[in-house]
């Protein structure tokens, strides 16, 4: 037999009413917690529209992230980068790599990260994030096996 509560603590009113949902950071963990997939996308960017409706039509449940409303934090795309090779993660269409002349004149990790950081449509899109996985671009192939 469990020991009785004393008057401290929540109520039995308060113990019964469904837990408050709360925070952008509540949602991702829980997201991530029931097996959806995180989805970095520009809405609309032809590409992204390209693999959600891919994903979609598989029955994937993904879990949206606007990067031009929600900017990555350079602490969260050096998590996201990790050990890969962070040139990876530029998008070569956009008009600063050009400018910049990144394919023969690649920045340095750091640099890539604050540029990301500054301008998010220099990031390749979408971010596909599943167990621990990246996919970069429309790829179904690893799409398949996420």
């Amino acid at each position: 037999m469990a020991p009785k509560r004393s008057g401290k603590g929540k109520s039995a009113a308060a113990r019964k009413r469904p837990a408050k949902a709360g925070g952008k950071k509540k949602a991702a963990r829980r997201a991530r917690s029931s097996g959806a997939v995180r989805f970095l996308q520009k809405p609309t960017c032809t590409t992204c529209r390209k693999a959600r409706a891919y994903l979609e039509g598989r029955g994937v449940p993904l879990h949206f992230r606007d990067l031009d409303k929600q900017r990555l934090s350079a602490e969260e795309l050096e998590k996201l980068i990790g050990g890969r090779d962070h040139t990876e993660f530029l998008n070569s269409r956009n008009d600063l790599y050009r400018e910049r002349n990144m394919k023969e004149h690649p920045p340095s990790r750091e640099e890539a990260i604050r540029l990301m950081y500054e301008n998010p449509n220099l990031i390749r899109r979408p971010v596909v994030v599943a167990g621990g996985r990246v996919v970069l671009g429309f790829d179904p192939e690893e799409y398949r096996s996420l």
